[in-house]
């Protein structure tokens, strides 16, 4: 089963079935990279600038880089006709988020040596490194190599990292998959050896048989491809934002299977209503030993069918959206040779993370650590590198960008508490707020080429703020949930949140509201443009009138549409309305 296929030559002919010229700029870079190579390895050893040519950027894409630059120095340095401080993200490719502690100090060494001495959580379940200077890229992903981790493919036109849900307190469920999530991404991997030869001198062997990419082709996908596992009644990955995800049907013990949706997406661009975020739809069931090969057959037909002309339209949320579900079912039983079995109940109560300690169906203890934002730094980095080093267990990384203890032995708890106690994790006496916990934010400035306003750096003394407010109405037990994003690309989900926000300039923001508690549904827009002291001005009625009016254990987001406040986004195509 985990053999790659054989492509027909019809399959083939769709890797360029445009000419070159129709084809966008980056799916014509794609075509003559020569399998993601392109002048890559100059560029690196170009001694002239501390940047790589666009092109280039494009291509390390693919290697699970970015190139970007510290924007809190642009102005400053085109005054002194000096380049921008170019530095660069580096994103591990870490299927299902678990780390053993012997990495996990790896990754902090290298944190320490070569990036900003952070580590950052993201919200795929893995490690960003920033401000790695390019003369120190290779050692960096050298030393990744090492811990036995790699960089592919956790960005660019590919089947990026794939989520599993973190199921402290369901064990056995947890373990089977942890493996499948593991297997379905290494199944998905581009097979070029690039990465190899550019980053760990591995040698290209001369008259060698041709390269080739029997799943992907030499163009790739049309634009990246997400897939998660969730496991009800906790929808931690946010399942429904995924191109395709796997909703585990547990009868007892026992894994049964998987429903299956397809065609979720965040990113849109703003004034652009042809562009929007959508939720996956639910269309069959399938046994655990059909995943991969289910899988497989849903990326080859967002390989064939993708728009490789236009780019903003190449998620496979719009191939759906233009082709139909039923369309899509139909072809990907074709590719499967047989009818798809019909869903089976389940119900999500959340998408949150359980703090604290929990206990597992094998007695191994669980401790949820909340990482505001994802970003490990200072007291908190030092701690946890000493819970590392005596660690028995592993760490697992949330969809939420929290952290995990995981697997620890019972008799271990007293050292893990002394640590905590030491170094400050717990936080204050009270620990942060539900409103804090329940929240999450992009990296945005001063990296993120692509942010237009603040997010890590600004969201929490926002919430500071709007906490005060909640507590003047009793409402700081009460969980809501708040994203936040520095451009429309959605890289915190936050059109699935109660509360969310994109940001548009410096100090302003899209408002959303009525989002689903645990991810179920979109949420609309309701100011544009706004700042801090419009938003507040906003956000304070409407917290009132909650207060008052809401029924016994009714969400935020339900509250909004049932008194009218907004109405319900039913599609992705009415989000803009």
């Amino acid at each position: 089963m985990d053999d790659q296929p054989t492509r027909s030559p019809e399959d083939r002919s769709r890797d360029l079935s445009q000419p070159l010229s129709a084809l966008s700029p980056t799916e014509s870079l794609k075509a003559t990279s020569d399998y993601l190579r392109g002048t890559l390895a100059e560029s690196l050893i170009e001694p002239l600038s501390g940047g790589i040519s666009a092109d280039d950027q494009s291509l390390l894409k693919f290697h699970g880089i970015y190139q970007e630059d510290d924007r809190d120095l642009r102005d400053e340095r085109r005054r002194q006709k000096l380049e921008p401080a170019y530095e660069f993200l580096v994103r591990l490719r870490l299927p299902g988020g678990i780390c053993r502690p012997s990495q996990w100090l790896v990754l902090d060494d290298l944190a320490r040596t070569y990036a900003n001495g952070t580590l950052r959580l993201t919200t795929r379940q893995t490690f960003q490194f920033h401000g790695i200077l390019k003369k120190d890229l290779k050692r960096t992903i050298q030393g990744i190599d090492q811990a036995l981790i790699d960089s592919i493919g956790a960005c660019g036109d590919v089947v990026r990292g794939v989520l599993c849900a973190s199921l402290p307190e369901r064990s056995r469920l947890h373990a089977e998959m942890y493996e499948l999530a593991k297997r379905t991404s290494e199944h998905l991997l581009p097979k070029t050896r690039a990465y190899h030869e550019i980053w760990l001198n591995e040698t290209r062997v001369a008259g060698s048989p041709a390269e080739e990419e029997p799943l992907l082709g030499r163009t790739y996908l049309p634009r990246k491809f997400k897939i998660a596992f969730a496991a009800p009644p906790s929808n931690d990955v946010d399942i429904y934002t995924h191109d395709l995800g796997f909703i585990a049907i547990a009868e007892g013990d026992r894994l049964a299977g998987f429903d299956i949706v397809v065609g979720g997406g965040m990113g849109r661009a703003d004034n652009d209503p042809s562009t929007f975020p959508r939720l996956a739809d639910l269309i069959g069931f399938c046994r655990p030993d059909e995943v991969i090969a289910l899988a497989e057959a849903v990326v080859s037909i967002q390989r064939d069918y993708g728009d490789r002309v236009t780019r903003k339209h190449a998620r496979m949320k719009y191939t759906i959206d233009d082709r139909g579900v039923d369309w899509f079912k139909g072809e990907l039983e074709r590719r499967l040779g047989r009818t798809l079995e019909a869903p089976r109940p389940f119900v999500f109560t959340a998408n949150t993370d359980p703090f604290g300690w929990t206990e597992g169906e094998d007695g191994r203890l669980h401790l949820t650590l909340f990482i505001e934002n994802g970003r490990v730094k200072g007291r908190m980095m030092e701690g946890l590198r000493a819970i590392a080093a005596i660690h028995q267990g592993d760490f697992r990384l949330t969809a939420n960008q929290n952290l995990i203890v995981a697997n620890i032995p019972a008799a271990e708890r007293p050292r893990i508490e002394a640590l905590l106690a030491e170094y400050g994790l717990y936080g204050n006496d009270d620990g942060p707020s539900l409103l804090r916990r329940n929240a999450m934010a992009c990296v945005a400035l001063p990296t993120c080429s692509l942010a237009m306003a603040e997010s890590e750096r600004y969201l929490p003394e926002f919430i500071t703020r709007l906490d005060g407010i909640l507590a003047e109405y009793g409402l700081g037990e009460v969980p809501i949930i708040l994203r936040m994003t520095g451009c429309p690309n959605g890289c915190a989900r936050p059109y699935v949140a109660e509360i969310g926000f994109s940001g548009r300039g410096p100090g302003t923001y899209n408002l959303y509201l009525g989002g689903g508690f645990h991810g179920q549904r979109l949420n609309r827009l309701f100011l544009e443009n706004a700042d801090e002291e419009t938003i507040v001005a906003t956000l304070t009625p409407i917290f009132r009138r909650f207060a008052t009016e809401r029924g016994a254990a009714e969400h935020f987001g339900d509250f909004l549409i049932r008194v009218g406040i907004v109405e319900p986004v039913t599609s992705g195509r009415c989000f803009a309305r």
